[in-house]
């Protein structure tokens, strides 16, 4: 459905610059920003719930401005939201965001932390939040978050007074934040940390507020600002040649999969703190005040800021490796630092600076992108001195293993390199979010290493390690393995080294449909991640279901090549839910996972190892009709779902629209948000309401409200508004309105029971009001809240039918729930009722 990219690139890491697919190279400018924000010692965590909630403005300003260390600690990977850039969803679409966060955070400075809390999915209370998150785990992750990160300022970005007002993750983000704020100090709290790290009591926390959160401005004017302290988050940086509003606009056009794509914001403009812990400062512009943030907080730290001010000071933008024997200095009396927390902090921000002024270049490429545990692969070890400093590469280490390279002296400009066998582990474990590893929960991920809670990614598996002298001063230096390529296209590019598998194993289709008691075949697609495999796949089922052939042999010549091996496979004749897995066995191993590539040009290739599995489903259904079209919106799964119960769909391009086209459709679909993302769209409206007045069927499923222009024709042929009315709850009670109603009754009966298993959620963007024209179906709610009846509302038109759906069958079909195909077939098949049952097509 979407064509993938084949190729990664290493973002540039300055926040100054659009990104590019090559090595970062770093300007004087920014070695001087660094060189300022190493002479600063004070720290800011912002605290919020999802990939998007933080305020890049702040963060920017923080990083840029105050140069202070900050991160954003997301308490989800986004996985329960949508792409709009992708078929993404769910564990894969929180791996995309993931990589969002961290491009966000490459541009704006900051760094980036997660806990362990699932992104299930809309919440609209934090008591039911927290109900499904592991409330006590979420809490620890938090502590553990600020212990790690030694914050002296903590900002919410929402507020924990008001639950119920907003997003329930959201609510609970800001609570959580405020409860740990009282226990990160308390040894006695969650002792198990301190073996790993220490207790830590941050000075203030704060709430990030705005005049969104008063309803109005000019509730927000008479607000009480007491309490409240203000930043500019609009100041320009003249050595940098950007705003930091510019840099903040920037960073939030990272997260492309929801959209945020926005024009950079110049000026000035404020930023408001309202304290919610600890000691109001008097500087209504300073969140550090009582903080002593400079080199003077540690023991023998004088000493150390004495030299980096005389470095800043005098600063050489023509060439700043005039500066290393000041840099030096100062990396020695780091070295000798009391304070663990800051050493580790400022030692690798030196050591940064000391390649960046020296120009240093020091690189490790695989000749592949991957290989596998147990192999060997050869990596090009290059080292070049880009400046006049005497710098002698005394050795290099990869995995252990010493090269017999040794006190070679980098001349200016002179590039040295060499290859070493790189010896793989058999116990090398495979490449993938390390969250992933193990299945979790509904609202929590599994991680058995505490030290890598928190951690937006898996730490790299292998590492160059360069010891070099720069006038008796021997300093490491690692750099993580990569592999480097050209394209004709692009150039020069960069990816990951990922240790893969042998072989793994892909089912297509994640859900098998088995309409009546007819055998089909299942394809099984083996991929070779070496070269000359051989082995077995067995195809493993429950009791009920029957395979032909259980076991079959396959043979791969060739690295990256495929075979696709055929099972026929019988259903039961009762109706049943189960799962099927293919296993494979290659030299007396077993593996049951298959690779899932997750390329764009704005993140890094990401290779994510998932249980192959499907569900199959034996389910007693029947349709009419044959021929469907469906106009793709923000991406979905649902024409893969129809055509598992006998349905051969027709992807129709919007520009393709036209009165003859869609004569051929026996009922025509609309795709989750096409009217929010497909411009064409509103020019082509009065088309599909045509198809429906002239006999069609048209189906539109959720737009969300008010994110279309202003001039976009009506979406429906009578009136209906859309609201944000949503159940979350996908277990709640449905009550069929329209008992006599079609849809609920032919060609299938919709009883209570088909509204078991839904997942996620029943259904968002519920209209609220509608014309009399339009019959509900269905009415729902979640606990506590009045009855809505907007999830599924049907009228007549012409001698059609007009069909708009809230309810979350993009979720549901891809998942195989049955009840929600047997009510979509229903909405399918609506105005063919009086069709002779005996010419009815059976899925």
């Amino acid at each position: 459905m979407r064509h993938i990219l084949v190729f990664f690139a290493v973002l540039l890491l300055s926040p100054f610059k659009g990104h590019v697919q090559t090595a970062k190279n770093t300007s004087s400018s920014e070695i001087f920003q660094s060189l300022q924000k190493l002479n600063f010692l004070g720290s800011v965590l912002y605290v919020a719930a999802h990939p998007d909630d933080e305020n890049t403005r702040l963060i920017s300003y923080f990083a840029n401005e105050k140069k202070a260390r900050t991160a954003y600690l997301s308490l989800t990977r986004g996985d329960g939201g949508q792409n709009m850039i992708g078929a993404e969803l769910r564990e894969l679409l929180g791996v995309l965001r993931t990589q969002e966060l961290l491009a966000a955070r490459r541009i704006d400075g900051g760094e980036q932390i997660f806990s362990r809390a699932n992104d299930f999915g809309y919440s609209k209370h934090p008591k039911e939040t927290l109900k499904i998150w592991d409330e006590n785990e979420v809490l620890a992750d938090v502590v553990w978050a600020i212990r790690n990160f030694k914050p002296d300022v903590i900002v919410n970005r929402f507020d924990h007074r008001t639950p119920g007002t907003t997003h329930g993750h959201h609510t609970s983000s800001a609570q959580l934040s405020v409860e740990a704020f009282d226990l990160t100090g308390d040894p006695k709290e969650y002792p198990e940390q301190l073996t790993y790290t220490e207790t830590w009591q941050p000075k203030r926390l704060f709430f990030n507020t705005f005049w969104w959160f008063y309803g109005s401005r000019e509730n927000f004017e008479k607000a009480d600002k007491s309490k409240m302290l203000t930043a500019d988050i609009g100041t320009y940086y003249p050595v940098l040649g950007v705003s930091n509003n510019e840099i903040a606009s920037r960073s939030r056009s990272q997260h492309r999969s929801q959209g945020f794509g926005t024009l950079s914001v110049r000026g000035s403009e404020n930023e408001y703190l309202e304290l919610i812990k600890g000691t109001l400062p008097k500087d209504k512009t300073n969140i550090f005040e009582g903080v002593d943030t400079s080199w003077s907080r540690l023991e023998g730290g004088a000493a150390i800021g004495a030299i980096l001010t005389q470095v800043e000071k005098t600063f050489n933008f023509m060439d700043p490796a005039e500066h290393i024997d000041g840099l030096l200095q100062a990396y020695e009396l780091i070295q000798e630092l009391k304070d663990d927390h800051w050493r580790e902090i400022k030692s690798k921000e030196i050591k940064k600076l000391i390649l960046d002024v020296t120009g240093l270049y020091l690189e490790a490429s695989a000749t592949e992108s991957y290989t596998n545990p147990g192999e060997s692969v050869e990596i090009d070890i290059e080292a070049i001195n880009r400046s006049k400093v005497d710098v002698v590469l005394k050795s290099v280490s990869l995995s252990g293993k010493m090269a017999d390279k040794k006190d070679i002296v980098l001349k200016e400009n002179q590039k040295f390199n060499f290859t070493l066998d790189l010896e793989v582990p058999k116990n090398t474990a495979y490449t993938s979010p390390y969250w992933l590893n193990k299945k979790g929960s509904l609202g929590m991920y599994s991680v058995e290493k505490q030290e890598w809670i928190g951690k937006p990614e898996t730490p790299k598996p292998f590492e160059a390690q360069f010891i070099l002298d720069f006038n008796g001063n021997s300093i490491s230096f690692q750099k993580p393995v990569v592999h480097r390529y050209s394209e004709r296209d692009k150039g020069e590019l960069y990816r990951p080294f990922e240790i893969l598998p042998k072989a793994t194993a892909r089912l297509d289709d994640k859900v098998l449909i088995f309409a009546n008691a007819e055998p089909k075949k299942i394809p099984i697609t083996i991929k070779a991640h070496a070269d000359n495999v051989e082995g077995e796949v067995q195809l493993c089922f429950s009791k009920g279901w029957t395979v032909e052939q259980e076991i079959k042999s396959f043979k791969i010549a060739k690295k990256g090549d495929e075979q696709t091996l055929v099972f026929s496979m019988i259903p039961p004749s009762y109706e049943d839910e189960s799962y099927i897995t293919p296993l494979v066995k290659i030299d007396g191993s077993e593996i049951s996972k298959e690779l899932v590539t997750i390329s764009y040009d704005h993140i890094p290739t990401q290779s994510v190892l998932l249980p192959s599995e499907a569900k199959v489903v034996r389910l007693n259904i029947q349709k009419t009709g044959e021929n469907i079209g469906y106009i793709m919106g923000a991406g979905d799964k649902v024409p893969e779902s129809l055509e598992q119960i006998g349905y051969t769909v027709h992807l129709v391009d919007p520009k393709d629209i036209t009165p003859e086209n869609l004569k051929k459709f026996d009922a025509l679909v609309v795709g989750i948000r096409a009217y929010n993302v497909v411009d064409e769209l509103k020019f082509k409206q009065r088309y599909l309401l045509d198809y429906a007045k002239n006999g069609g069927n048209l189906i539109v499923q959720y737009n969300t409200s008010g994110r279309w222009d202003s001039q976009f024709p009506n979406i429906a042929p009578y009136p209906i508004t859309l609201s944000r009315d949503r159940v979350t709850d996908e277990n709640s009670n449905v009550e069929i309105l329209a008992k006599n109603h079609p849809l609920v009754n032919f060609p299938n009966t919709i009883t209570n029971d088909d509204f078991k298993g839904w997942v996620q959620e029943r259904g968002l963007y519920f209209p609220n009001k509608w014309s009399g024209e339009f019959t509900p179906i269905l009415s729902m709610n979640d606990q506590g809240e009045p009855k809505t009846n907007g999830s599924l509302i049907v009228a007549p038109y012409g001698k059609g039918h007009y069909i708009y759906t809230g309810l979350s069958f993009f979720r549901e079909l891809p998942a195989g729930v049955p009840g929600a195909y047997k009510l979509f077939s229903n909405m399918l098949s609506l105005g063919k009722e009086k069709i002779d049952t005996d010419t009815q097509v059976k899925g």
